[in-house]
């Protein structure tokens, strides 16, 4: 079930974790709407000069002979659920000098790459929430055919507790209703580039919230 096509579908996927969960009296809340998922993404200077916006922009980029270069990990290049599926998606191919393969890369390793622009890389295998995007000054492109599996954060909460605690509900709904996909990259950020602690970030957090 693991590669259905139900978990590249936000609401799909969560009416299916909602059902079978609920069989094991868990109860899942509202999900935030920001997606932690792989993404492709590229240096910001680069997106605004060529208004590079979506993976379509990106095709129609590559198709005109734009420059570009591609900063990923072995399993992200090899893997028939990342970068290929990207390309038969997007109607797109990268050759093997837009490529640089760092064996056992991490989205740090490759962020700072396109960063730092090692060897000509100008964009970047990453997460939707990586910290370091808006640090290193890159942004994620837009995978609007919804290529990837979707990955929500949500609340999960035992049916028993919910039951004895009610305002829960409330209270994570209100909360999970805020986790946008810059906001997450923004406090992804704070501990991963700034060096807070998680803990420390969270309660300011929610203190501004309650501001």
């Amino acid at each position: 079930m693991t590669d259905s096509p139900v978990w590249n579908d936000a609401e799909e996927a969560y009416a299916t974790v909602r059902e079978r969960d609920a069989e094991q009296d868990l109860i899942w809340l509202e999900p935030a709407s920001a997606n932690n998922t792989w993404a492709m993404s590229i240096r910001e200077d680069v997106a605004e000069e060529h208004e590079l916006v979506s993976l379509e922009d990106l095709a129609a980029y590559l198709a005109d002979g734009g420059e570009f270069k591609f900063a990923a990990s072995a399993e992200f290049v090899e893997s028939a659920q990342a970068l290929p599926a990207f390309q038969e998606a997007y109607g797109f191919e990268l050759s093997d000098e837009q490529l640089l393969v760092l064996s056992g890369g991490n989205t740090a390793a490759t962020m700072r790459a396109a960063a730092q622009q090692t060897s000509g890389v100008n964009a970047a295998m990453t997460y939707g929430t990586d910290g370091g995007l808006s640090a290193l000054g890159l942004v994620v492109l837009e995978d609007s055919k919804g290529v990837q599996p979707v990955y929500q954060p949500a609340p999960v909460v035992r049916e028993s507790v919910l039951e004895a605690y009610p305002d829960i509900q409330t209270l994570l709904n209100d909360v999970f209703a805020t986790l946008d996909e810059d906001t997450l990259q923004t406090l992804n950020a704070d501990v991963a580039v700034n060096g807070l602690s998680p803990t420390q970030v969270v309660s300011d957090y929610l203190d501004s919230l309650n501001n």
